[in-house]
């Protein structure tokens, strides 16, 4: 099978888990199993696990330059994710377990608080140019590949589900316009605030709290178990993203971002509106009424979403507040975007 080179090239390790699988991916150091095995006793939010899981994810997705395609399936690799995946998902339910029924954990989105503190309000208030461009090299991670996960769990669904699951992807990949795919979208967006938009191009810039966000999507759309989790994800995204992308798309105007930075966010404004009814009343309901064991599964997807996206505004916000960057040093892009 011949070796694919036009993929990303593979990230700096960032401790010893994910050196052990960027090792064995580059064939030069035996399986990493036995790194992988003392997972449990790692930081399960760290830069070192969420990277490796990052990693491991990734051959699901395009894979890396010059890496064989067949590690996708690799047995020594998959037994070394589950150790990384175990982890991760342990402390997800430990921490971010919240509801039981989905009325619940959808509740508290359905209502925009009066004095919001998140990351779209400050860039929406306050917000210079820099910090836009460096929310949007982050947020590639997920945008660049945003519909990708969800549609894994197409097989796994039927009727009024599948149908409105189907609707909605059908929206995000441009409803079969090339030029309107929602992750082309994106890439025109990075164009106007001066971004290299190749896939993967600012992985090693992001944050373990960033990886985190796309690995959780990652790992609920792989497991046909977690297919409850991967609904609940769906629904908080969709819930969340209207009021957010109107913020968003009014601070890419108030900076003169450009036209195609603001079109993003303002084409989410209405369509998310839309798509969220759809998957609350279809995809939620029709899962439930063909699976209602699976309620606690989509309240806990929607609970784990909420907390790592707190998890990644905390530390955005934390940076931008001091006049720091929100990107790794080491990895950190030089565009005129950023704070020098």
């Amino acid at each position: 099978m011949a070796i694919d080179q036009r993929g990303p090239v593979l990230p700096e390790a960032r401790g010893d888990l994910s050196a052990a699988i960027i090792g064995y991916l580059r064939a030069d150091v035996p399986p990493p199993a036995a790194v992988a095995a003392t997972a449990a006793d790692r930081d399960p939010y760290g830069d070192d696990l969420q990277l490796a899981l990052y990693v491991c994810y990734e051959l699901h997705y395009r894979g890396f330059a010059g890496v064989d395609p067949s590690y996708e399936w690799d047995p020594a690799l998959l037994s070394a994710r589950r150790p990384l995946e175990d982890c991760f998902l342990a402390a997800l339910r430990r921490d971010a377990t919240r509801h039981e029924t989905v009325d619940d954990a959808l509740a508290p989105l359905l209502v925009e608080p009066v004095d919001g503190t998140g990351v779209s309000h400050f860039l929406q208030e306050r917000g210079e140019l820099w910090q836009l461009g460096e929310y949007a090299a982050q947020r590639s991670l997920y945008h660049l590949k945003e519909a990708d996960p969800h549609a894994w769990v197409l097989p796994r669904l039927w009727g009024r589900a599948k149908a409105g699951m189907a609707a909605v992807e059908f929206d995000e990949y441009g409803g079969g316009r090339p030029e309107r795919v929602h992750a082309q979208l994106f890439a025109d967006l990075m164009t106007d605030l001066g971004l290299d938009t190749s896939y993967g191009h600012y992985l090693d810039a992001a944050p373990a709290q960033m990886l985190a966000t796309v690995n959780l999507m990652s790992l609920f759309g792989l497991h046909r178990a977690l297919r409850g989790c991967l609904v609940g994800h769906f629904a908080q995204v969709e819930v969340t993203s209207s009021p957010a992308s109107r913020r968003l798309a009014a601070a890419m105007r108030r900076t003169g971002a450009g036209p195609a930075a603001e079109f993003f966010y303002s084409e989410h404004v209405e369509a998310d509106a839309v798509h969220e009814q759809v998957v609350r009343r279809e995809v939620i309901g029709g899962l439930l009424e063909e699976e209602p064991q699976l309620e606690s599964d989509v309240a806990f997807g929607v609970d784990a979403t909420c907390h790592i996206d707190d998890r990644l505004a905390g530390h955005v916000l934390d940076a931008w507040r001091s006049n720091r960057s929100s990107l790794r040093v080491n990895g950190r892009p030089r565009s005129g975007c950023f704070a020098g």
